[in-house]
């Protein structure tokens, strides 16, 4: 009989985004309200890592980088 095992996936994505303010503080809190809004969108192109942990009942898992 196979065992049920959880497969997790991770991803990390970056992208660069020009914003316009008087200071960083208010193109830290410009960036986050565009981001929420969906005005900055990051696209699946701009992969910088991904890692996988596969988990069992009562065993650890480790990440690994695939």
């Amino acid at each position: 009989m196979k065992n049920k095992y959880t497969a997790t996936i991770e991803e990390t994505l970056s992208s660069d985004f020009e914003v316009y303010a008087n200071n960083s503080e208010e193109a830290i809190e410009l960036a986050i309200k565009k981001y929420r809004d969906g005005e900055l969108v990051l696209e699946p192109g701009n992969l910088m890592s991904k890692k996988i942990a596969i988990t069992f009942p009562n065993k650890d898992c480790e990440w690994l980088e695939f």
